[in-house]
């Protein structure tokens, strides 16, 4: 730690059979390196955790870790509603090496501040790796409260927050009263540069799987006081950002994958792929921001 001011949620590629494909994942990781990524987050909501077996999950820490492994770092996504089957993979992610686990506030069952305390305190306590909490309320159900991060962050292995809520005012509470060296991640591409003004470390990105080297050179900018340079890079990449989220992710992502020509393959059930118009709209944004080329 730290592992980098951008770590990218990837996508998980499957076969056009809805197989999980890991020859597609290695190239994806190591192309995502390569172009702007310091580090993975694998098994993310990006990578349809969701619709992933506990095996699929292991396979795939394995295969990315083989291939950028020592390159970049590698955060295993091991957070689960149940408490117990996330102490199970998060022991089983660090067993096979990764550098880091990300926990997401357990969803549908809706715990109390102190459940989530309690949760995450019990799979700290069961591993010796860094972690990085989730709080992403418009899937779980539940706002982590800054006052539950603030009192997780007290503990040694919980390093850092990925936060997704969107509230400007919580990610500052957080930040301002956090113990020295907890970071705090966006969780969204388009406020990563208003959260960085108010002291956010980085981005756990969507956006970086097409855009890293630019949201790379965005971050820099930023970080060696160049604001006006880094907040253009801003207003240039926003209309892709918004594009990557016209749909559930990571739908928009992985049509914007293939039409890179990059390993990424079909949503799982219950997801399912852009219709011709977001097509037509991922399209356009990625044309607009020079990363496709017109025709």
């Amino acid at each position: 730690m730290p592992w980098g001011r951008i770590l990218t949620a990837m996508v998980t590629p499957f076969t056009a059979d809805g197989k999980l494909d890991l020859d597609g994942a290695k190239k994806l990781a190591a192309y995502l390196v390569d172009h702007g990524s310091d580090g993975l987050v694998v098994a993310g909501t990006t990578g349809e955790s969701p619709a992933l077996s506990h095996e699929e999950k292991i396979a795939l820490f394995r295969a990315v870790k083989e291939a950028v492994g020592g390159r970049a770092a590698v955060i295993a996504g091991t957070g689960t509603n149940s408490t117990a089957a996330s102490i199970e993979l998060s022991r089983e992610a660090e067993a096979l090496g990764v550098d880091g686990l990300m926990l997401v506030v357990p969803y549908y069952n809706r715990p109390s501040q102190e459940g989530l305390y309690q949760h995450f305190k019990a799979i700290a306590r069961a591993v010796s790796l860094p972690i990085i909490l989730y709080n992403i309320p418009s899937r779980t159900g539940r706002n982590m409260e800054a006052a539950t991060t603030l009192r997780l962050a007290e503990i040694k292995n919980i390093v850092a927050v990925k936060e997704a809520s969107g509230d400007l005012d919580q990610a500052t509470a957080i930040i301002r009263e956090a113990p020295a060296g907890f970071l705090l991640y966006s969780g969204d591409d388009s406020l990563t540069l208003p959260l960085m003004a108010v002291g956010a470390y980085g981005i756990i990105s969507v956006a970086a799987h097409v855009a890293g080297d630019k949201m790379q050179a965005m971050v820099r900018a930023f970080v060696n006081g160049d604001v006006a340079g880094a907040a253009a890079l801003h207003r240039e990449l926003f209309p892709l950002f918004k594009a990557l989220f016209i749909t559930t992710n990571p739908v928009p992502v992985k049509e914007a994958l293939q039409m890179l020509g990059l390993p990424a393959g079909p949503v799982r059930l219950p997801l399912v792929g852009a219709s011709p118009a977001e097509k037509e709209k991922i399209a356009a944004a990625l044309k607009a921001a020079g990363l496709l080329r017109a025709g």
